[in-house]
């Protein structure tokens, strides 16, 4: 039997991508992000940090009041704002009013690289002025720092009754919670599914500190360039916030209501590197890239694009192009690019921002550029590396889509063109 003929006998079983809503520095929609990506502009500003000063940052500015009011933010988190917003969005682009859909078999999964953080920092700071009376502090702060906060405020404004839950699997948290939502789907537990990623971190001057304590926080001049994988002088991380959901479906729900589809997850991976509480182990990235390409039951010449992790730290992006060059070696027609050089680094958002911000290109047949690359790094040398301008193709079948975190967790997405069988 024909993989177009195994297909045509499982539709229940393929799940696609029907809707995408999400919140990027510089943009607040999909069409704002690709343009941006397509344009070469960075959404990097700078941040006044407490205790730390100015810093390179990506900072979101979104319509934050349109789907719930300002009374309902105050009391909630910047995360749980960001994905109200983004699940809202998502649901609103896969033309989803839940007149086809039952909320009570709606899955809400979101990743998380961190949650709680921003919360506990502002009110240890804010009763320190005041003697650090603890009559001070707030009533709101468990439910606002409890890891399904965020996944638990979209399901309150939308009046979801199905599961939800976090994702944690530090930066790779994103890609998770996409694999989570295709898992629950073929399972039966759901029978739609909002999934994504969100950051906040934005708001932490730990996390700032933290990475400028290792070494591995990104500093220039003009903030703009400041993000710069792959680059000989690159010199670490720009943190940024912003959140990305995805409607996800059974095809044949999907194609019952005539919707309209911008992708199909055919494979996926996930595994661990067992090394090193930080540092990442290109062999194992290799692995795991290798396992989604079974899955997805194709090989490395079918990927038309892959999207990389790399963050701009030095040992990293070299880990990373080591276990890309050893996969996509003979693949003259497989292009590489990295989102973070235009958006930075958005942790738990990373992965399916990174993910959504190529998904365009089965349409426009276009590869959006690596920016800020201006001294490649021999040890960063990729075939099919696009830098500075975008890159036209014929067309656009398959999409691979990496995500690497802390703790040595690894994650890889395939996405292909739908084709109707």
């Amino acid at each position: 039997m024909s993989r177009e003929q195994s297909r045509r006998t499982v539709d229940h079983r393929r799940i696609v991508i029907t809707g995408v809503g999400l919140v990027a520095p510089g943009a607040a929609s999909l069409a704002e992000f690709r343009s941006n990506l397509l344009a070469g502009t960075s959404g990097i500003t700078t941040l006044d940090l407490r205790y730390m000063g100015v810093h390179p940052a990506g900072v979101c500015t979104f319509a934050e009041t349109r789907y719930r009011k300002k009374r309902e933010n105050s009391r909630g988190t910047r995360a749980g704002c960001i994905g109200v917003y983004c699940a809202n969005e998502a649901l609103r682009d896969a033309a989803i009013d839940f007149s086809e859909y039952d909320r009570a078999a709606t899955g809400v999964y979101i990743g998380l690289t961190e949650h709680g953080t921003v919360e506990t920092e502002n009110e240890v700071f804010n009763i320190g002025q005041y003697g650090n009376d603890v009559d001070y502090w707030t009533h709101h702060h468990n439910p606002r720092t409890v890891l399904n906060n965020p996944a638990g405020e979209i399901t309150l404004n939308l009046g979801l009754t199905g599961p939800h839950y976090a994702i944690g699997a530090a930066c790779a948290a994103g890609n998770a919670a996409l694999i989570q939502g295709v898992q629950m789907l073929r399972l039966g537990e759901v029978d739609l599914a909002l999934c994504g990623g969100l950051s906040e971190c934005v708001g932490s001057f730990g996390i700032f500190a933290s990475f400028r304590a290792q070494g591995a926080l990104a500093e220039h001049p003009d903030p703009t360039r400041a993000s710069r994988p792959f680059d000989r002088d690159r010199n670490g991380i720009v943190i940024s916030e912003g959140g990305c959901v995805f409607t996800l479906e059974r095809l044949d729900r999907a194609l019952a209501r005539g919707a309209r589809i911008l992708g199909e997850i055919t494979g996926y991976a996930m595994n661990s590197d067992a090394r090193d509480v930080v540092l990442p182990y290109g062999p194992r990235q290799r692995e795991c890239m290798e396992l989604a390409l079974r899955r997805a039951d194709l090989t490395p010449a079918d990927i038309t694009i892959v999207n990389t992790h790399a963050t701009g730290t030095r040992q990293g992006d070299v880990e990373e192009c080591r276990a890309l060059r050893e996969t996509f070696a003979a693949c003259p027609a497989t292009w590489i690019n990295n989102t973070k050089s235009s958006i930075g680094h958005a942790m738990g958002a990373a992965g399916v921002l990174e993910l959504a911000g190529n998904l365009p290109s089965f349409t426009d047949n276009l590869v959006h550029p690596t920016i800020n690359l201006d001294h490649l790094d021999p040890d960063c040398a990729l075939p099919g590396l696009v830098a500075r301008e975008p890159r036209e193709v014929e067309r656009v079948d398959a999409i691979l889509n990496n995500s690497f975190g802390m703790l040595g967790i690894n994650s890889v997405v395939v996405v292909e063109r739908f084709v109707a069988n």
